[in-house]
Protein backbone atom coordinates (compact mmCIF):
# COMPACT_ATOMS: atom_id res chain seq x y z
CA UNK A 1 0.00 0.00 0.00
CA UNK A 2 1.44 3.75 -0.83
CA UNK A 3 1.52 5.87 2.29
CA UNK A 4 -1.59 8.01 2.30
CA UNK A 5 -3.52 6.22 -1.13
CA UNK A 6 -5.95 3.88 -1.35
CA UNK A 7 -6.67 1.76 -4.74
CA UNK A 8 -9.20 4.18 -6.61
CA UNK A 9 -6.55 7.42 -5.46
CA UNK A 10 -9.55 9.95 -5.47
CA UNK A 11 -8.94 13.27 -2.83
CA UNK A 12 -11.82 11.59 -0.74
CA UNK A 13 -10.01 8.50 -0.09
CA UNK A 14 -6.46 9.41 -0.10
CA UNK A 15 -6.97 11.34 3.06
CA UNK A 16 -8.76 8.79 4.53
CA UNK A 17 -6.21 6.84 3.82
CA UNK A 18 -3.80 7.88 6.67
CA UNK A 19 -6.72 5.93 8.92
CA UNK A 20 -6.00 2.43 7.82
CA UNK A 21 -4.70 0.80 10.50
CA UNK A 22 -2.27 -0.62 7.39
CA UNK A 23 -1.12 2.44 5.68
CA UNK A 24 2.77 3.01 6.19
CA UNK A 25 1.86 7.26 7.11
CA UNK A 26 0.97 6.06 9.99
CA UNK A 27 4.43 5.08 11.32
CA UNK A 28 5.41 8.71 10.07
CA UNK A 29 2.30 10.34 11.97
CA UNK A 30 3.58 8.82 14.97
CA UNK A 31 6.80 9.88 14.80
CA UNK A 32 6.02 13.05 14.01
CA UNK A 33 4.13 13.65 16.68
CA UNK A 34 5.39 11.90 19.20
CA UNK A 35 6.53 13.88 22.81
CA UNK A 36 10.00 14.70 22.05
CA UNK A 37 9.21 14.56 17.92
CA UNK A 38 7.12 18.18 17.72
CA UNK A 39 10.07 19.64 19.99
CA UNK A 40 12.59 18.58 17.72
CA UNK A 41 11.91 19.59 14.58
CA UNK A 42 10.10 22.91 16.08
CA UNK A 43 13.67 23.38 18.14
CA UNK A 44 15.29 22.96 14.28
CA UNK A 45 12.90 25.31 12.48
CA UNK A 46 14.88 28.30 13.73
CA UNK A 47 18.42 27.37 12.29
CA UNK A 48 21.04 24.14 12.74
CA UNK A 49 21.57 22.91 15.71
CA UNK A 50 24.46 21.45 17.21
CA UNK A 51 23.87 17.96 19.13
CA UNK A 52 24.00 19.50 22.82
CA UNK A 53 22.88 22.89 21.72
CA UNK A 54 19.12 20.79 20.83
CA UNK A 55 19.58 18.61 23.86
CA UNK A 56 19.77 21.84 26.31
CA UNK A 57 17.36 23.42 24.39
CA UNK A 58 14.24 20.82 24.14
CA UNK A 59 14.00 20.41 27.94
CA UNK A 60 13.72 17.23 29.74
CA UNK A 61 14.88 15.12 26.66
CA UNK A 62 17.54 12.33 27.03
CA UNK A 63 20.49 12.03 25.56
CA UNK A 64 19.41 8.63 24.20
CA UNK A 65 15.77 10.14 23.11
CA UNK A 66 16.97 12.79 21.03
CA UNK A 67 19.75 10.50 19.39
CA UNK A 68 16.58 7.77 18.19
CA UNK A 69 14.53 10.70 16.85
CA UNK A 70 17.43 12.64 15.27
CA UNK A 71 18.45 9.41 13.62
CA UNK A 72 14.86 8.71 12.68
CA UNK A 73 14.01 11.92 11.18
CA UNK A 74 17.56 11.69 8.97
CA UNK A 75 16.17 8.38 7.75
CA UNK A 76 13.06 10.14 6.95
CA UNK A 77 14.66 12.73 5.13
CA UNK A 78 13.76 14.98 7.34
CA UNK A 79 16.96 16.40 9.05
CA UNK A 80 20.56 16.35 8.17
CA UNK A 81 23.56 15.41 9.99
CA UNK A 82 27.03 17.24 9.20
CA UNK A 83 29.96 16.27 10.88
CA UNK A 84 33.16 18.59 10.85
CA UNK A 85 36.49 16.72 10.97
CA UNK A 86 37.16 18.19 13.91
CA UNK A 87 38.36 16.44 17.35
CA UNK A 88 36.32 15.70 18.79
CA UNK A 89 34.33 15.92 15.88
CA UNK A 90 31.25 18.86 15.88
CA UNK A 91 27.75 17.37 14.33
CA UNK A 92 25.36 19.89 13.39
CA UNK A 93 21.43 19.07 12.81
CA UNK A 94 19.61 20.79 10.08
CA UNK A 95 16.17 20.60 8.25
CA UNK A 96 15.81 19.40 5.46
CA UNK A 97 13.49 21.12 2.86
CA UNK A 98 10.79 18.23 3.62
CA UNK A 99 11.68 18.76 7.04
CA UNK A 100 11.10 22.77 6.82
CA UNK A 101 8.15 21.88 5.22
CA UNK A 102 6.70 19.94 8.10
CA UNK A 103 8.00 21.74 11.40
CA UNK A 104 5.97 25.02 9.62
CA UNK A 105 2.73 22.90 9.72
CA UNK A 106 3.74 21.54 13.21
CA UNK A 107 4.63 25.51 14.52
CA UNK A 108 0.90 26.39 13.90
CA UNK A 109 0.08 23.49 16.36
CA UNK A 110 2.58 24.49 18.85
CA UNK A 111 1.43 28.05 18.22
CA UNK A 112 -2.20 26.93 18.70
CA UNK A 113 -1.50 25.23 22.23
CA UNK A 114 0.44 28.38 23.29
CA UNK A 115 -2.52 30.47 23.05
CA UNK A 116 -5.18 28.05 24.00
CA UNK A 117 -2.82 25.97 26.79
CA UNK A 118 -4.11 27.80 29.76
CA UNK A 119 -7.59 28.34 28.75
CA UNK A 120 -7.55 24.31 28.56
CA UNK A 121 -5.79 23.90 31.85
CA UNK A 122 -8.50 25.94 33.31
CA UNK A 123 -11.22 23.82 32.32
CA UNK A 124 -9.30 20.71 33.06
CA UNK A 125 -8.63 21.67 36.69
CA UNK A 126 -12.86 23.17 36.71
CA UNK A 127 -13.73 19.71 35.75
CA UNK A 128 -11.80 17.64 38.31
CA UNK A 129 -12.84 19.82 41.06
CA UNK A 130 -16.29 18.56 40.44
Amino acid sequence: MKVGSLANGSPDTVRQAIFDSDCPGRTILDKLTSRWGVLILAALRDGPMRFYVLRDHVGGISEKMLSQNLRSFTDYGLTERTVEPTTPPKVTYSLTPMGMEVAERLHGLLDWVSRNGEAIVKFQSGRSAR
